[in-house]
């Protein structure tokens, strides 16, 4: 297949996935499943040390690939080697795990949007109509529930801020706590959008995307592609991107650093604020009131999360109609996968990159004692003798140990 075919190819499979989940009747049915996604989407290659990092880190990687409509789980199994698995979600964006109740939520944002909890499942309980009972191997996630919410939210990021999960609310400027009932409360918002009118929630005019979770919202810090409330929007595509980016702070709701693009996934480790510089392939830290880049990778940099001294970034293509989002990247170069990098120096220590794959926006590590992933595997062939009794007399997992 030439260069020319092959790009070809992938436009228009990224063409028919942007249509999907579109019919609020088709979010709310959750109908998607493994034979409806196309496989040519899980075809993989890995560089360096990237099964190796995650055996010896012991974790279960977690992967939101929102406009494939995918959540992908990552472990290798000491007998098995590596197993990918899936669980096909509306757009999922925001990952957020709970220690205390022993949940995962995943935010989906196509209309309504939703939030889903995964739990573990610790077995299979004793039925006459199963073969198979008692504890299982691995304690696949499962979903328990899902909360369904308005779109205008257009939720984003998901964070614990103390024991309570919020969300960003990117269609209303804002910050919600999401409650275990069901609802949702604006919790924060930034001063620029308070005017002698009337504060502004009806519409996105900063694209108030990421959390960096502290003990509280004062402590806890936000990304946005502007603080600036103006008739050109961040969702327009000739909005001027470039080093409009802020970080507001959660206890003085101004921003604290500027000059970044299209910033996303802000997150604390080890004393420090980081932060995916998307419309320049970079991640880096706050330093001071200035961003301070430690790699640069080939693509739109969004999804992070540390385990020790690596962290793991999200790598997405440029869809065409967003090259203006991207002025620091050269979008036929740039790809779909997730690095795992050395978090003081920068230096690649292995990646996974999906060659048809288009856009990734959560990445987030699990404990391999907690869950070892997602129960659709999508390599090798998959027992549907189990996934019908897995789904059918499942027992949940006690909660994490903090």
């Amino acid at each position: 297949m030439t260069t020319s075919s092959y790009c070809s190819e992938r436009e228009a499979l990224w063409a028919n996935q942007d249509k999907q989940y579109r019919d609020p009747a088709e979010v709310v049915a959750i109908g998607w499943g493994t034979e409806k996604t196309d496989p040519r989407l899980y075809e993989y290659r890995v560089t360096g040390a990237w099964w190796e990092t995650l055996h010896d880190l012991e974790i279960t990687l977690l992967v939101t690939r929102e406009y494939e409509h995918l959540l992908l789980s990552l472990y290798v199994d000491n007998t098995e080697g590596p197993i990918v698995a899936m669980l096909g979600l509306p757009h999922p964006s925001g990952l957020a795990v709970d220690p205390t109740r022993g949940v995962v939520h995943v935010a989906a944002t196509r209309n309504p949007n939703q939030i889903l909890d995964l739990k573990p499942v610790h077995g299979l309980m004793r039925r006459l109509d199963v073969q198979k009972h008692g504890p299982l191997d691995g304690n696949l996630l499962v979903p328990i529930r899902a909360r369904f919410l308005p779109g205008c939210l257009y939720i984003h990021d998901l964070a614990m801020v103390g024991n309570e999960l919020h969300a960003n609310a990117v269609g209303q400027n804002a910050i919600v706590r999401l409650s275990e009932s069901g609802g949702y409360e604006r919790a924060w918002w930034p001063k620029c959008i308070e005017k002698a009118q009337g504060t502004i929630f009806e519409q996105n005019h900063l694209q108030l995307n990421s959390i960096a979770a502290g003990e509280s919202l004062e402590t806890s810090f936000f990304s946005a592609s502007t603080d600036q409330v103006a008739d050109l929007r961040p969702g327009d595509p000739t909005f001027p991107v470039d080093r409009r980016g802020v970080i507001f702070s959660g206890a003085t709701r101004e921003p604290v650093a500027r000059g970044l693009t299209r910033p996303h996934s802000a997150r604390f480790h080890a004393g420090r604020l980081w932060v995916d510089n998307s419309g320049y392939g970079e991640v880096g830290f706050i330093d001071g009131d200035k961003f301070r880049s430690v790699c640069r990778l080939p693509g739109w940099t969004r999804g992070l999360c540390f385990k020790g001294n690596v962290m793991f970034v999200g790598t997405s293509r440029v869809l065409p109609r967003f090259r203006s989002y991207a002025p620091g990247l050269d979008i036929e170069s740039g790809h779909c996968g997730v690095y795992a990098l050395n978090a003081e120096t920068g230096q690649t220590m292995g990646s996974i990159i999906w060659p048809f794959g288009s856009q990734i926006f959560s990445v987030e590590s699990l404990a391999a004692s907690f869950s070892i992933g997602l129960p659709f595997r999508v390599c090798g062939d998959s027992d549907k003798t189990f996934e019908h009794s897995l789904f059918y007399s499942f027992e949940l997992q006690d909660p994490l140990e903090d």
